[in-house]
């Protein structure tokens, strides 16, 4: 800890605190009670110091009238005493919702004494210093925590009564700053979210290239274009023999068309099975991390519509079959999974340099005549999308397409020059768009610093000047334990005074 202004002084968190408890639930746990008083574990206690009460729980009335410990007050300091997220620091201030509420097991309440600021302790405990403070006393694994002796190891930095109102005053300023700053950032990932669906929207109906179209009107059209792949495909099947990359869908979408957008007159809406010279499903064979082997593409590692090839298992052989390899220019997109908005993400295959396989929850799709990039872009439209999710079916719990539904997905197709220049627009558009959430991602992770520096500076005595008036800290310890002594001394005598009529009853009793 570093040194300290003249007028401050250390205490540990135990010497400043009026009570130290935990909760409890009852037996069975709270499971099926809708009612009653409200229970507060560390799942309620969020980041930012503040509570989620999305899922609150309760216990019964009765048995809250029953508990000696756990009931929460106004201006207590709650600290998660054990699991992933133990140390998670909350304070119970002016805007707590519930008159009555209690902590659970898995809940410490620290009462401060009210001659210091209890948010000023708190708001150390929430900086990065305070919490490393808390953690220092963790023991066990993963699930273990800390114990009522840790608030006998934590150091709280304790700077004179009026200073600390200056403190917490200048913080409270700063902290919505950072906050509001926050909540501006926060809109840019969703702004180019919408920005690129937009760009995609555009590209894939004619907007995008409506000027293009007028200096280049003698475009070989999308109809002529569909008529090569169909010869196309019909050579490389005879080539290759492959029976099962047939797949028997209606040449023309005209008919199911009516209903859709329109588009250039160059363009024409045809089916995905038309251009697509073979669907395949990926392998099955059990993988694992051994490096050694033919790696596998599983749905990891498609990321930003692209591979990511960070995250790789491995097949325990040396080859496999074209059936369930991917080449460059080939398309995954996922098939299965138990999220929904997971069906219908798609990547295309670049850059590869040795064999690969891809995951059964993947199918691969081998564009035919057509550029694999912009079958890639058509994918990732909200248009498309929407389609897939209307087909998706779901079954214990896992959503599914399957080959026949995506070959019968209604796209629009313009001609073969006019997607070389949407690519090119697209991906210009697309690197202003990276560029900017670069600069996001910096300003973001320097936001998020902010805080703890700003937490650092104020527990060092460097947030606001010192006033050689102030009564020194030095001189709270003496009346903190004068407090603690007084208030034991209150419990004590409401204690008797409850057990007094019960002595009466059992001596009437008796009688």
């Amino acid at each position: 800890m570093n040194p300290l202004p003249n007028n401050w002084i250390t205490y540990t968190l135990n010497e400043l605190l009026l009570t130290l408890e935990s909760g409890s639930r009852p037996r069975g746990g709270v499971k099926g009670i809708c009612e009653g008083v409200p229970s507060i574990g560390g799942e309620h206690l969020t980041c930012d110091g503040t509570f989620d009460f999305t899922r609150i729980k309760f216990v019964p009335r009765d048995f809250a009238d029953r508990m000696s410990k756990g009931h929460i007050q106004k201006y207590d300091i709650l600290i998660v005493k054990d699991g992933a997220t133990t140390g998670k620091t909350a304070f119970v201030d002016d805007n707590f919702p519930y008159e009555t509420a209690v902590v659970n097991e898995h809940v410490f309440i620290c009462r401060v004494s009210e001659v210091i600021s209890p948010k000023f302790v708190f708001r150390y405990l929430m900086s990065e210093e305070g919490r490393n403070e808390i953690l220092r006393n963790f023991q066990g694994s993963a699930q273990g925590g800390i114990n009522s002796s840790f608030a006998s190891n934590v150091e709280v930095p304790l700077a004179p009564v009026n200073e600390q109102h200056r403190i917490l005053a200048k913080l409270e300023k700063l902290l919505t700053k950072v906050d509001n700053c926050k909540e501006r950032l926060d809109r840019i990932p969703v702004i180019l979210k919408r920005f690129r669906q937009s760009v995609l929207a555009a590209a894939c109906s004619g907007r995008l290239t409506a000027d293009w179209r007028e200096k280049n009107p003698d475009v070989e059209p999308a109809s002529e274009l569909l008529r090569r792949i169909k010869k196309e495909r019909m050579k490389q099947q005879c080539r290759e023999n492959n029976v099962k990359a047939r797949v028997d869908v209606k040449y023309t979408a005209k008919r199911d068309a009516q209903d859709l957008p329109v588009i250039p007159i160059s363009w024409a809406y045809t089916y995905l099975g038309n251009i697509i010279f073979s669907f395949q499903y990926g392998t099955s064979e059990k993988s694992d991390y051994s490096f050694e082997g033919i790696p596998v593409l599983r749905i990891p590692n498609l990321v930003s519509m692209g591979i990511d090839l960070r995250d790789l298992k491995y097949l325990k052989r040396n080859d496999i079959d074209d059936n369930h390899k991917v080449r460059n220019g080939d398309l995954l997109i996922v098939r299965s999974n138990g999220s929904r908005e997971l069906i219908g993400k798609s990547a295309l295959v670049q850059n590869l340099t040795g064999k690969m396989a891809f995951a059964s929850y993947l199918i691969r799709l081998r564009p035919l005549v057509v550029l694999s990039e912009y079958v890639l872009l058509l994918l990732n439209t909200e248009y498309i999308k929407s389609q897939f999710f209307s087909k998706a079916k779901s079954t214990a719990g896992i959503n599914n397409i399957n080959t026949k539904e995506l070959s019968s997905t209604i796209i629009p197709l313009p001609p073969l020059e006019e997607q070389l220049e949407i690519v090119r627009r697209v991906e210009a558009l697309f690197k202003i768009a990276d560029q900017v959430e670069a600069r996001y991602e910096k300003a973001k992770a320097y936001v998020d610093r902010l805080t703890q520096a700003i937490f650092a500076k104020a527990f060092r005595g460097e947030l606001v000047p010192q006033d050689p008036d102030d009564e020194p800290a030095s001189v709270l310890l003496e009346r903190i334990r004068e407090e603690r002594a007084r208030r034991e001394a209150e419990l004590r005598t409401a204690g008797r005074r409850r057990q007094l009529p019960a002595r009466r009853r059992k001596k009437a009793g008796k009688l």
